[in-house]
Order: C-alpha cells, then sequence, then structure tokens
C-alpha cells in the first residue's frame, strides 16, 4: 500500500489521477470497477487502497479539499453503520 503524502511533498500522477476519476465518476458501481480497470489499469482493491490511503493526505486535502472532506464523511458514515447490530 502507497504511504501517505506527508505534508510538503505533492501527489503522484497516479494519486492524481485516482482523485480526478473519483471527482469526476457519475455512473454505478458496476460500471465504475469496470472503468477503473480500463482507464486506471487498477483493480478495485488497489483503487480503494490508493483513495483510502489519501483521506489522510494534507496534499489530497490541498488538491481536492471538498471532494477529500465528502469522502471522509462516507468513509465515517459507514464506519459508524459497521458496528450497528440490526
Amino acid at each position: 500500500m502507497e504511504s501517505q503524502v506527508g505534508q510538503n511533498e505533492s501527489l503522484t500522477e497516479l494519486q492524481r489521477r485516482v482523485l480526478d476519476f473519483e471527482r469526476d465518476w457519475h455512473g454505478g458501481s458496476e460500471q465504475k470497477e469496470d472503468a477503473m480497470r480500463e482507464r486506471l489499469g487498477m483493480s478495485p482493491v488497489r483503487y480503494a487502497q490508493v483513495l483510502l490511503g489519501l483521506l489522510g493526505s494534507p496534499a489530497a486535502l490541498a488538491a481536492e479539499p471538498v471532494l477529500i472532506h465528502r469522502l471522509q464523511r462516507l468513509r465515517d458514515a459507514r464506519r459508524a453503520g459497521a458496528g450497528r447490530i440490526i
């Protein structure tokens, strides 16, 4: 898994492409998986690893604050829901 980007570092080309893809995606989850493979050449698992690593990245936050905050909220909501017993 890629390490998080430090405050004085910039995003890699791969990280920038993942953020651009996530920001611009407007479709269903099955289509998204196919598009990840086609456009980024990565599996959904690898994509998720890179994307989750970016959620704590100061460089990613500086580059895409609205996107990063939205993704952090979604992550936090999923974590909160995972602890519930139905």
